[in-house]
């Protein structure tokens, strides 16, 4: 049974801020207006910095969860993870070296989510596809399928390890039939209509449904 209103902070990059979706704010607006719908849901704060990678997003989580407890000494009860493809990209052409290596990341990834577990429930999201035929993106950076599918693993392999739920979603989304109409044309950020794709797996997902109306 629930003891109050929770709070949910998302934090990453540029789908959490909902890039792409002009319709519905992203699908982490979009799962923001879904709990607006009864006032027993979580309220959620919707943080996300187009760009960021591991390294930003470590840097900054504490500050913009701490900040955030709408009552006198009570913190958010939860923090949901979306960060990984910005840090897969390689640099300058395909064969470039990635933004952030894959030893790199898993550590760094393993370093944060202990961090926040110490403080608050945390739940980890995959990895979104992308269509490589629209590469380099901004000119210089290359994302592949390849690389998505590997980080995934590393994401899910340290959440297995640390006993945090997490939701896989980039195998679902690389066999989607109509793969590039989730996909805006620039190859790397969802759609409207990918957001929305996004949105109902999230809000489906048993981890969070769980957390939300324990």
């Amino acid at each position: 049974m629930k003891t109050g209103i929770k709070q949910l902070i998302v934090i990453g990059d540029s789908s959490v801020y909902g890039w792409g979706d002009s319709e519905g704010g992203g699908w982490c607006g979009r799962l923001r207006k879904h709990w607006m719908d009864s006032q027993n849901n979580p309220i959620l704060y919707q943080i996300g910095i187009r760009g960021d990678g591991l390294e930003k997003v470590a840097q900054r989580w504490y500050s913009e969860w701490k900040c955030r407890g709408e009552l006198r000494r009570k913190l958010p009860d939860g923090l949901m993870l979306a960060v990984g493809i910005n840090d897969t990209a390689k640099i300058g052409r395909i064969d470039g070296r990635p933004q952030l290596s894959q030893d790199a990341f898993k550590f760094g990834l393993e370093e944060l989510l202990k961090k926040i577990k110490k403080e608050t429930f945390v739940m980890v999201m995959g990895l979104t596809a992308v269509c490589e035929n629209k590469m380099p993106f901004a000119d210089c950076l290359w994302y592949s399928n390849n690389a998505s599918s590997s980080y995934e693993r590393l994401i899910e392999e340290c959440c297995l390890e640390l006993d945090i739920p997490f939701l896989a979603t980039f195998q679902e989304m690389k066999r989607h039939p109509n793969l590039n109409n989730l996909i805006m044309p620039d190859g790397i950020h969802l759609n409207s209509h990918g957001h929305k794709w996004l949105f109902e797996k999230v809000s489906n997902w048993p981890s969070l449904k769980k957390w939300a109306n324990s």
